[in-house]
């Protein structure tokens, strides 16, 4: 009977300590890729700007040429 008390309390003791560590380590993880996730989401946001840029850019100089050749098709 005192084996399986003891055992019972092992087993006991051993989940509750599985489930703090399990707790504390993705409590570490999220607290870790936070600022990472942060930064990475600027350099999106800055890449998704130069390429809008780029985007307007280009269908400025085609709407002017575009605009050029049909005045110059109607002379």
């Amino acid at each position: 009977m005192v084996v399986l008390t003891f055992l019972t309390g092992l087993l006991l003791g051993t989940l509750i300590g599985g489930a703090f560590c399990v707790r504390y380590l993705r409590r570490e993880i999220t607290a870790n890729v936070g600022p990472q996730l942060r930064q990475l989401n600027y350099k999106i946001e800055a890449l998704e700007s130069v390429l809008n840029l780029a985007l307007v850019t280009r269908h400025a100089e085609l709407a002017s040429l575009t605009a050029a050749s049909a005045r110059s098709d109607r002379s």
